[in-house]
C-alpha cells in the first residue's frame, strides 16, 4: 500500500492538540522494572545498594558489592482493565513478557592501608522502566454523539476548505494540503473536512462558502441514545541505559553518579465505533480509527551516597535529575460511515509528521533508612519525591508550548512514593516481602489515583550463581478520556490491576 509522508508547518497549533498532560505524565513516570530481589521487594533498595537495579535508585550502590558482579531478568506480566462506561462494564485482560535488566558491577578492592578510598566501581546496565503494553475495551449507551467532536473541530472553519472535492482533486491530496498549508490550524482542518466527508456533520448553510457553522448528522438526547465501542491497544516501553561508577571511602562512606541515556518506543491504536437507528439521524453508524507512533531519546544523571552509621544502620540519599527527551511523533487517520446516504469509506492513507519536541520531566529526590540484623535478614524503607507541576514541554522548532505548560502547572502537583521492603535469609535461601504506594500526580486524583502494591520473592544462592524469583501487584484506578482537549468529553472509568513473575540469574564475575 502506498504511503504519503506528510510535513505539518513547524508553527501548527495542531502539533499542541496531539499533545496533552496524559502524555506528560505517561513519560514522567518510571518504574524500575528491574532484577527479582529488587521486586521482591518492592524496590526499597537506596540504603543498600548490592543490586544491579539498585543502582537506579541510589548509584552509591554500586561500591557496595563485595565482588564483581552480574545479572539478567525475565519477566511475564498481566495487566487486567475493568472499564465502567456509562451502562456497560468491560473485563480486557492482556499478557506480555520482557526482558527486564542487564548488567554488570566491576569491583577493584584497594588492599592498600595508607589510602582512604578502599574500594571503586564501575557499573554498565541496562533497565526497562515502563511497559506500556495495555489493552482497554469501553461500551455503553451515551447521549453524547462522537459527531460532537467533529462539529468542534469545524466550527469556525469556512465551508470552502472542508467542502467537496473540485476537479482532479482526491481525498488524499485535500488531506495533505490542509496539513501543509493551514499555518496554526492544519489538525484541526483535517478533522473538518474528514467531519465533512464522511457525512458526519454538515454546513449549516452548504450553498455560503464562508459558512463557518456545523452541526451534527447524528440525532441524539435523553430518550434516543447511541450505542458506542471504544477499543485501546498500546505497545512499547521506557528504558535506559545506564554507566555507573562509585567508591567506598573510610569503610562507611559510599558514593557514586550515573549517567543514564533514554529511549522512549510506544504506539497506540484506537477505535471508535457507534451504532443508532434514530430517526432524524442521517448518519447511522461511524467508526474513527486513529493510530499514534512515537519514539524519543533523551538523557539524564544521578548521584547518590550510602553512609553506613553501624553495623545494623545504613542511611542513603540520591538525586535524580530531570530527563530531557527529544521525541518525535507520527499519526494515520481512518473514517468510515453509513446511513441515509450510502457507505462512505474515507482513508487519506497519509502519515501525519509532527515536529520534533522537547520534554522536561521531574528531578526526583530519594531518601533512604535501612536495618540490618546480620547474617539474618534486613528492613528497608525508600521516600521518593518528585514534582509533576515543573514539567515542560518545549520546541526548537517555534511551536509555542505555553497553553500546555499552563495546564500542567495548575493540574498536576508533587507526589510522593513510600517503598518498603524486607527479607529473611535461612542458609542458601532468602524470603522477600515488600509493599508499595505511589501518589497520584493529579491534584484532581479523580483523573488518576493513587497506585498501591505488594510484592514477595524468594531466592537460592549456590555460590557463584544466585537464583532469584519475585512476584509483585499493584492496582491503581483512572479515567479514559477517549479525545481530551476536544468538545467529545466522553470517558470511561478504568479499574486496574497488574502482577509480575520475575526471574533473575545472577553470576559472581
Amino acid at each position: 500500500m502506498k504511503k504519503i509522508f506528510l510535513f505539518i508547518s513547524l508553527f501548527s497549533l495542531s502539533f499542541i492538540n496531539a499533545q496533552d498532560i496524559t502524555d506528560a505524565v505517561r513519560y514522567s513516570q518510571q518504574e524500575i522494572l528491574g532484577t527479582a530481589r529488587f521486586r521482591g521487594m518492592s524496590g526499597a533498595f537506596g540504603a543498600l545498594g548490592g543490586d544491579l537495579s539498585a543502582l537506579q535508585i541510589n548509584p552509591a550502590g554500586s561500591a557496595v558489592f563485595l565482588s564483581s558482579s552480574g545479572s539478567i531478568t525475565l519477566s511475564s506480566s498481566n495487566i487486567q482493565n475493568d472499564t465502567n462506561y456509562f451502562d456497560g462494564f468491560s473485563e480486557t485482560s492482556s499478557s506480555n513478557f520482557n526482558f527486564n535488566q542487564i548488567g554488570a558491577v566491576f569491583v577493584y578492592n584497594n588492599q592498600s592501608e595508607s589510602t582512604i578510598l578502599n574500594k571503586v566501581s564501575l557499573g554498565i546496565a541496562y533497565d526497562q522502566t515502563t511497559d506500556f503494553a495495555e489493552e482497554l475495551f469501553a461500551f455503553g449507551r451515551s447521549n453524547n454523539s462522537i459527531a460532537e467532536y467533529f462539529v468542534g473541530e469545524a466550527q469556525g472553519v469556512p465551508f470552502s476548505i472542508v467542502g467537496p472535492t473540485t476537479g482532479n482533486e482526491s481525498i488524499q491530496d485535500v488531506y495533505i494540503d490542509l496539513g501543509e498549508n493551514s499555518g496554526n490550524n492544519g489538525f484541526r482542518y483535517q478533522q473538518a473536512f474528514l467531519g465533512n466527508q464522511s457525512g458526519i456533520i454538515t454546513a449549516d448553510d452548504p450553498s455560503d462558502p464562508d459558512n463557518v457553522n456545523y452541526s451534527s448528522a447524528v440525532f441524539t438526547d435523553i430518550n434516543n441514545p447511541v450505542n458506542q465501542d471504544y477499543y485501546y491497544e498500546s505497545t512499547g516501553l521506557n528504558g535506559k541505559f545506564t554507566i555507573n561508577g562509585g567508591a567506598q571511602i573510610n569503610d562507611r562512606f559510599y558514593i557514586g553518579v550515573n549517567l543514564n541515556s533514554h529511549f522512549i518506543n510506544y504506539d497506540k491504536v484506537t477505535r471508535f465505533d457507534e451504532l443508532n437507528n434514530n430517526a432524524g439521524s442521517v448518519v447511522n453508524e461511524i467508526v474513527f480509527t486513529n493510530r499514534l507512533s512515537t519514539i524519543g531519546a533523551g538523557f539524564s544523571a544521578q548521584v547518590g551516597g550510602i553512609l553506613k552509621v553501624s553495623h545494623m544502620l545504613r542511611l542513603g540519599a540520591s538525586l535524580e535529575s530531570p530527563t530531557w527527551y527529544y521525541i518525535e511523533e507520527e499519526t494515520t487517520q481512518r473514517v468510515t460511515t453509513d446511513g441515509v446516504n450510502g457507505r462512505i469509506n474515507l482513508d487519506p492513507n497519509v502519515i501525519n509528521i509532527f515536529p520534533e519536541y522537547q520534554l522536561r520531566t521531574p528531578a526526583k529526590a530519594t531518601g533512604s533508612i535501612a536495618v540490618l540484623f546480620g547474617k539474618r535478614g534486613l528492613i528497608s524503607l525508600d521516600y521518593s519525591y518528585k514534582d509533576y507541576s515543573s514539567t515542560e514541554f518545549d520546541s526548537d522548532e517555534g511551536v509555542n508550548f505555553s497553553d500546555i505548560n499552563r495546564q500542567i502547572e495548575n493540574s498536576l502537583q508533587g507526589a510522593s512514593t513510600l517503598r518498603i521492603g524486607g527479607e529473611l535469609r535461612n542458609g542458601n535461601w532468602s524470603f522477600r516481602g515488600g509493599y508499595s504506594y505511589e501518589e497520584s500526580p493529579y491534584e484532581n486524583e479523580f483523573i488518576l489515583g493513587d497506585r498501591t502494591g505488594l510484592s514477595m520473592g524468594i531466592g537460592y544462592n549456590f555460590g557463584k550463581v544466585k537464583f532469584d524469583v519475585a512476584y509483585d501487584y499493584s492496582e491503581q484506578e483512572r479515567i479514559e478520556q477517549f479525545y481530551p482537549n476536544t468538545s467529545f468529553t466522553n470517558f470511561a472509568t478504568v479499574e486496574n490491576y497488574r502482577d509480575n513473575l520475575t526471574f533473575t540469574l545472577s553470576l559472581n564475575l
